[in-house]
Order: structure tokens, then C-alpha cells, then sequence
């Protein structure tokens, strides 16, 4: 697909991010089984709720610009999930492992907030008052679920890391 314009500039990286979303369904949950900490597993899982309703937030806004959600792969989430796994596997030690597991998902919200930050200017700027208040939504949720990883990083799981 050749970009010509800004709109469907806009409506591609849309595609992408509904990949990204797809993509996360399909690995929070391993990621939760290779976590230790009872409240990091938690965590994962709760994310992975909002996941599955961002998605579903995103089919509706691609379903309203009369495109296929699954046309575009986005390949730096597959990437990012791919070292996930390998640093996963990396790491014996639970506890050092869990430190890994939150670094990693925060390199994914983190991602994910710039993607959702960069949406949102554009429908924005297009004029797309339904799409940005969708986009909003999901960014806050992606910017309180990296919120949760830090404290939950500063207060257990770093700590614990730490004296391994």
C-alpha cells in the first residue's frame, strides 16, 4: 500500500497499532506465566484485559474508516516481544527474572504510549474528534498500567532483585 496522503498515513499506523494490540493478546499471558511475584502475574493479567479492549476499540474505529484491521504487521512489537522471551530465558533466578519481566513490558507501554501519543495528535489534527477520544482512552490506560510497573518495580520487585 503506497501512503499519498496524510489521512491514510494516519489510518495505516492505526492498522499497525491494532497489531501491536493483537500481538500483545497473544503474549501477555506467557509473559505472566514466566513472572514469579503473585501481584506482577496480577498485573500482567489485568493488562492483559485492557488489551483485549483496546483492540476491540481500535477494530470499531477501523471498521469506521472502512478498512481492514489486519492488513498492516507491526514488526517492532514483534521484536520487542521476541527479546522478552529471550531475556526471559536468560535469567535462573525468579526474582531477577521478575526485574527483567517488568523492564521488558515497560519497553512495551512505552511503545505503545508513543504510538497511541503520535495517533492522537494526528486525529487531532484531522479532525477526528471520535477517534481521538478513543485513542485518549486507550493512552491513558497504557500510561497507568507503565505507572503500576514502576511502583510495583520500586516498592518489591527491584528490591528483591537486588538482594538475590
Amino acid at each position: 500500500m503506497n501512503v499519498d496522503d496524510f489521512r491514510q498515513m494516519y489510518v495505516a499506523e492505526l492498522q499497525e497499532l491494532r497489531s501491536v494490540e493483537e500481538q500483545l493478546i497473544h503474549a501477555l499471558p506467557r509473559m505472566s506465566n514466566m513472572a514469579q511475584h503473585p501481584e506482577l502475574k496480577q498485573g500482567i493479567m489485568d493488562h492483559w484485559e485492557e488489551t483485549r479492549g483496546q483492540r476491540e476499540r481500535l477494530d470499531e474505529l477501523l471498521r469506521r474508516h472502512h478498512v481492514n484491521p489486519r492488513e498492516h504487521q507491526d514488526s517492532s512489537m514483534e521484536a520487542i516481544i521476541s527479546e522478552t522471551k529471550r531475556w526471559a530465558h536468560m535469567v535462573e533466578d525468579r526474582d531477577l527474572r521478575d526485574a527483567g519481566l517488568i523492564a521488558s513490558a515497560q519497553r512495551v507501554e512505552h511503545y505503545e504510549i508513543a504510538v497511541y501519543g503520535t495517533l492522537a495528535a494526528w486525529a487531532k489534527q484531522l479532525g477526528l474528534q471520535d477517534d481521538l477520544r478513543v485513542l485518549l482512552e486507550n493512552l491513558e490506560e497504557e500510561k497507568r498500567a507503565d505507572e503500576s510497573l514502576t511502583v510495583l518495580a520500586k516498592k518489591i520487585i527491584n528490591p528483591e532483585a537486588a538482594s538475590a
